[in-house]
Order: structure tokens, then C-alpha cells, then sequence
């Protein structure tokens, strides 16, 4: 385990207060076993966590675009392995998920783009959101812009308390490491 004042909780150490998040999305993930730490964030956070991941409006195919590349932009290698292997069994391959990394052609492209934007210059230029809603529809780019938001949280977290990736994502990404690591 790292050398952090906020390691992941194990299920002995999970506050009852959240019980009940300790059996579904929250206590599968080593990033939602550190957020455990304050009970009441995690609860307020498990709303907006089914809209981002499970609702969203870009689907599950641009959500993992943009939430590779924010995981890029902002060096959190937790959140690109964790990504990777979702992204993997979403059916991307490890070349398209390198150009993530790098600038992708086309659509992916243009959600990168977005991507960088809003870490950048904290928003969308009108031409930029314009061209997207066209693309994608305005719900998504809204979905896109709460995405970038919510995952730049979770990146800070992360860094800031050194989560350990998990176990089932490191031996899998030992065994397959092609896109893997980040940078």
C-alpha cells in the first residue's frame, strides 16, 4: 500500500453510514474506497456518478474518449489504466486508444479537441461547441463537459492521496501492457 493519510478503506474500515454504496460502485473501485473517507461526499457524489458513467449522453464509446484523454491531460495514470480496460472491452483497439494519447482523425478528434479546450481555456470557444453539438448533439457536449469535470476531480483525488490501481486492472494490464501505460 502506498504511504498516504487516505488509503483506500477495506471493508472493515467502511464507514456505516454508506453501507449500502459498499456492495455496488463503491466498494469495487480503490478511487471510490478513497473517497470513502468522507461519507457524505460519496454519498452526494453516487447520483451524478450514474448519470456520468452509466447515462450520459455521448454513450459508452465517446464517454471513454473523453475520459482517456482528460486522464492524459491531467497525468492520472490510475484513471487511464482503469479506462484502458474499459475502453478494451468496449471493443477499441490499443492503436486507437494510443491516438487518444496523441490527436485521432475525425470525431474522436474533435472530442479531444474539446477535451484539451476545456482544460486549457476552461470552456468550449462558440465555434468549438457549435461544431460539436452539430456532431454529437448539445446534450452530449454538455454530457462531455460534465465528463471532463467529474473525471478532473476523481484525477485529483487520485494523485493527490497515490490510489494504487487495482488489482484485477494491474495483472490485466500486466498480461496485455500494449496501451497501457500512460505516457
Amino acid at each position: 500500500m502506498t504511504d498516504t493519510p487516505c488509503p483506500p478503506l477495506t471493508d472493515a474500515d467502511w464507514p456505516e453510514e454508506i453501507a449500502d454504496l459498499r456492495d455496488g460502485f463503491a466498494g469495487q473501485l480503490n478511487v471510490y474506497r478513497t473517497m470513502a473517507h468522507h461519507p457524505a461526499l460519496l454519498r452526494a457524489w453516487a447520483p451524478l456518478r450514474q448519470h456520468v458513467v452509466k447515462d450520459s449522453a455521448l454513450g459508452p464509446v465517446r464517454s471513454e474518449v473523453v475520459i482517456l484523454r482528460a486522464a492524459v491531460r491531467l497525468g492520472s495514470s490510475y484513471e487511464w489504466q482503469q479506462h484502458v480496460s474499459r475502453a478494451r472491452k468496449l471493443g477499441l483497439s490499443d492503436a486507437r486508444i494510443a491516438a487518444i494519447r496523441d490527436m485521432p482523425q475525425g470525431e474522436e478528434g474533435l472530442i479531444v479537441r474539446a477535451v484539451d479546450a476545456l482544460l486549457d481555456d476552461h470552456m468550449l470557444s462558440p465555434e468549438q461547441e457549435a461544431e460539436l453539438a452539430a456532431a454529437i448533439g448539445r446534450a452530449a457536449v454538455i454530457d462531455l463537459i460534465a465528463t471532463v469535470g467529474f473525471y478532473s476531480i476523481l484525477g485529483y483525488l487520485l494523485m493527490t492521496y497515490r490510489t494504487p490501481l487495482d488489482d484485477d486492472i494491474a495483472k490485466e494490464l500486466g498480461a496485455e501492457p500494449a496501451a497501457g501505460r500512460l505516457g
